[in-house]
């Protein structure tokens, strides 16, 4: 589409070099760190906890989509085991053209209720169908590429944020319907007291340009890391 907002997606590097099928990395993640280090006396302590480990790229758009919709309103542990039941459900490939030919009973059997069939039955249509500038994604900023996705039905704002960071690995992304980053920043920084979006929004200018790191941050300081 023409008149859209320039982005570019990072680059990558492989999470592992000894050969194996890795996912990606990306490369900005180093500076990141050392940025944010410098910047919040919180992540000054939590990032060296974490050596080694970063967010990383699930690699197809759809897949990371529909895992997000699977995920919606449900806790980190139901989520990973509804996914898996529909992983095996949908075979050897995770495509919209076996999605739609799930029968509604079999999903329904896997855990899925029934609007997140329909908004996953959508999601299929709208990329089998062609109807989303995909190819195009990592030239455009974050804002169009929201307004885009929450145009599909069950994709609302939290979900293509989700999207930026795992798949397009955006690394400014502060998803405030987290549940994940406001306990995160409810425990890190106000001894778990209740935590506005305000009281976020503040927390995290200090996280700029790179909030995305910082939110993942915040998820592996829980008791159960958030993984979307």
């Amino acid at each position: 589409m023409a008149g859209k907002p320039r982005s570019k997606t990072p680059a990558t590097v492989p999470a592992a070099s000894d050969g194996s099928d890795a996912v990606a990395r990306p490369d900005y993640w180093d500076e990141a760190c050392r940025h944010l280090v410098k910047k919040d006396r919180i992540l000054r302590r939590l990032i060296p906890q974490y050596q080694g480990a970063s967010i990383e790229s699930r690699g197809d758009a759809f897949a990371t989509l529909a895992r997000s919709i699977v995920g919606q309103q449900i806790s980190v542990a139901a989520a990973k085991t509804v996914w898996g039941r529909f992983e095996a459900l949908a075979g050897s490939a995770m495509t919209p053209a076996q999605i739609l030919v799930l029968a509604p009973t079999d999903m329904r059997a896997a855990g899925l209720s029934m609007r997140k069939i329909e908004y996953l039955r959508d999601l299929a249509l709208h990329f089998g169908e062609e109807r989303l500038s995909v190819q195009d994604w990592p030239q455009w900023e974050d804002e169009a590429i929201i307004s885009e996705l929450t145009a599909v039905r069950g994709i609302g704002r939290w979900t293509a944020e989700m999207f930026l960071m795992f798949h397009l690995l955006r690394p400014n992304v502060l998803p405030l319907d987290d549940v994940g980053l406001i306990q995160g920043i409810s425990r890190n920084y106000f001894s778990g007291e209740p935590v506005s979006r305000s009281d976020a929004r503040e927390v995290a200018e200090a996280w700029k340009p790179w909030r995305s790191v910082a939110t993942w941050y915040m998820w592996r300081s829980l008791a159960v890391p958030q993984a979307y």
